[in-house]
């Protein structure tokens, strides 16, 4: 902590606080009404517990204790498919790229919204199905992939809890929690999902289950369960995180998702204008190695500038390290996940005017066809200019209608059409899929068996949106070209060379600006093509 004296007020300021806590301890301290740093920094300077407000409720003070009535898990994110030659167990180094929080008022709820937020599944078993002695190795030597491995063990060897718990050392109390959800599974197992009832459909949604997730187990579409659980009027209720049960009123549009509740809490304007139009910006999810603040600068200053043009705004985001995930930056924040079901959910409830999905990065741009295609107003950037460089099917295909030039390509389809493509450009290619960001499973394929893999993850990475193969030009130099047009007129531009050989991508690599050694000529091409 750094304390200084004030010469002009003659009074001590506080400049910098680190209790050797992360960002997400302070965040997940406000869910308990006490931001720790802060209370800290003042009982240091000698302030008294009875003396510091309660910054949630506005009229309690730090020394009342909390009644809480919803539980927090946070679950660290790795990124090791970046990276080869890995060592994935996990140990007390450092190796989490960030970390998700689910809010939910059940563990399950919680737990499977927080594995969702990291991977896009919740508590499944899904992928390559390891062997038992995989299980078990994983289970005594933990890796990053622990979640779905033990998934495997409960949903498909059918191990029992004391088993389990003899390899892993988990606590008996989360593997009982584990074995509820696997409960909900053995009761989905029925013909279809019109003879599910209201009592079963109400359960599994209490234990955290998405619409998707029980989409799979019916083999239909996620729109049918959610039109099916709305003829059974099983709803979500939006809660505040007012840290204390309802026995004070809380002053901040701190809000969650449940289905353990009848009625949403009272979410108000903090001004009670009521005339506002309300937008929703959607934030950028978890981090990843390659992207990570310059999305969150994005969408706190699209939240700011909103509001000084008199909309309400509504924030939502998960990731507790995040300036967007602050419960004031914006008039309410959802710590919710970036999912169709969730996004479009909150988006009914609140009767919102518009959504805008361009400043999240990623997760907003996964879902943006489907926001659109349900009725949504998506502002700034269209879904059709999102879609078609975000397919690189649709990208590559542009390029060759423009005559820009691009190095070979296919999209994968048959085994026989790819074989023929390598034989004719020769390894190494580049495998390509689409809807990622900072390189996931973009990998540079030197055979055939690397070849095989790659496209295996490919698939898991994107699993709805083709692959493109493309060949891969060694030794050549890399450029980015940022710009900014208006109304179809280039306003400015900004030419960043990379000091690495192509192949590295530029969230990884060193970008020199301005470069050093393209041409004025090359320069001018290049803007001849942005243009």
């Amino acid at each position: 902590m750094q304390i200084t004296l004030d010469p002009h007020s003659n009074q001590y300021k506080i400049i910098e606080v680190n209790p050797r806590l992360s960002r997400s301890s302070a965040l997940a301290s406000k869910a308990t009404g006490y931001p720790i740093a802060s209370v800290a920094a003042q009982l240091c300077l000698g302030e008294k517990l009875y003396d510091i407000t309660n910054v949630v409720t506005g009229n309690t003070t730090a020394n009342f204790e909390p009644s809480l009535d919803y539980v927090v898990v946070k679950v660290p994110r790795w990124d090791t498919l970046k990276f080869r030659g890995v060592n994935r167990h996990l140990g007390s180094a450092m190796k989490s790229v960030g970390e998700v929080m689910g809010i939910g008022r059940t563990f399950e709820e919680a737990f499977q919204k927080s594995l969702r937020m990291v991977n896009g599944f919740g508590f499944e078993a899904y992928g390559d199905v390891p062997t038992r002695e995989e299980i078990l190795d994983e289970l005594k030597y933990p890796t990053d992939d622990r979640s779905r491995v033990l998934a495997h063990a409960i949903l498909n060897q059918n191990m029992n809890i004391e088993d389990i718990h003899t390899h892993s050392k988990i606590d008996k109390w989360f593997l009982s929690k584990c074995f509820r959800i696997k409960d909900i599974y053995e009761q989905l197992n029925i013909s279809s999902l019109d003879n599910i009832s209201v009592d079963v459909l109400r359960c599994a949604k209490q234990r955290g289950f998405s619409d998707k997730q029980i989409a799979k187990q019916f083999k239909c579409q996620e729109d049918d369960v959610r039109n099916r659980r709305e003829t059974l009027h099983i709803q979500c209720c939006m809660k505040q995180i007012d840290t204390l049960a309802g026995e004070y009123m809380s002053q901040t549009n701190y809000l969650y998702s449940t289905y353990m509740g009848d009625a949403d809490d009272i979410c108000n304007t903090k001004s009670n204008d009521f005339s506002k139009k309300k937008i929703v910006i959607l934030g950028s999810g978890k981090y990843r190695i390659g992207s990570s603040v310059e999305f969150d600068y994005c969408s706190v200053k699209c939240t700011q500038y909103l509001r000084e043009q008199g909309f309400e705004t509504i924030m939502i985001n998960y990731n507790p390290e995040t300036m967007s995930t602050d419960f004031d930056n914006s008039d309410k924040l959802y710590f919710e996940e970036l999912s169709f079901e969730s996004v479009y959910s909150i988006y009914m409830r609140e009767k919102a005017y518009g959504i805008v999905i361009s400043m999240g990065g990623q997760e907003p741009n996964n879902i943006a066809t489907r926001l659109h295609a349900a009725g949504l107003n998506v502002l700034g950037t269209s879904v059709c200019s999102i879609d078609s460089c975000e397919d690189r099917f649709k990208y590559s295909s542009m390029l060759d209608r423009l005559h820009i030039n691009q190095p070979q390509w296919i999209a994968a389809s048959s085994p026989d059409e790819i074989q023929t493509f390598v034989e004719r450009v020769h390894y190494p290619i580049l495998v390509r899929p689409s809807y990622v960001l900072s390189g996931a499973a973009m990998q540079i394929v030197h055979n055939e068996e690397k070849l095989n893999q790659c496209l295996t993850l490919a698939n898991m990475v994107s699993p709805d949106h083709p692959i493109v193969l493309t060949s891969f030009m060694e030794n050549a130099r890399e450029v980015d070209v940022d710009a900014v047009a208006h109304n179809g007129e280039l306003v400015c531009y900004a030419i960043s060379e990379h000091v690495e050989n192509a192949g590295v991508h530029s969230g990884d690599a060193t970008l020199v600006l301005p470069s050093y050694s393209i041409t004025d000529k090359q320069k001018e091409n290049m803007i001849d093509i942005i243009q």
